[in-house]
């Protein structure tokens, strides 16, 4: 029940357009993606996957949405972004934790249907055991900061600002 609340709030706060049935009076710029549809970028080297679903990430003040995609045994280093990010796990497990020190024993494990706010600047690590797709909202311009300059970014990271 929590979790088809959690769901059903997700949906209806950030994506009220993925409720929507397409219907002769449905607006030219209403969308909705699956799982299955989501337009995925190219595979980075790591395996991650990022889309751009809606929005402009580069433009202040401007709200995007996204699909970003972690292959199993891939974790992130400490890092940060210039925004807060909203995100959804809509498949697997995001385990995350805080600190400038990557210490997987520290990342608390959110499961599919699990809803986080991640503050802007606040340096977090994450990775997946499993194959796992989050669905995230957040506004420009947006950029992400790694506490090791020479870390690789994954999918669709962009340069720092």
């Amino acid at each position: 029940m929590r979790l088809a609340l959690v769901v059903a709030l997700f949906c209806l706060t950030f994506c009220p357009n993925a409720l929507a049935r397409r219907t002769s009076d449905t607006p030219g710029d209403a969308s909705a993606w699956s799982l299955d549809s989501i337009p995925w970028g190219e595979r980075a080297a790591d395996g991650s996957r990022f889309a751009l679903l809606e929005g402009e990430r580069e433009t202040a003040g401007q709200s995007f949405s996204y699909a970003f995609a972690i292959p199993a045994g891939l974790w992130d280093s400490p890092h940060s972004h210039s925004t807060t990010a909203r995100i959804f796990v809509a498949k697997g497990t995001l385990h995350l934790g805080y600190g400038t020190q990557m210490d997987r024993t520290k990342a608390r494990a959110y499961p599919a249907g699990s809803y986080l706010v991640v503050p802007a600047g606040a340096v977090h690590f994450d990775g997946s055991d499993e194959e796992t797709v989050i669905l995230g909202v957040a506004s420009g311009a947006w950029s992400t900061r790694y506490i090791n300059a020479s870390a690789q970014g994954s999918a669709g990271t962009p340069p720092p600002r």
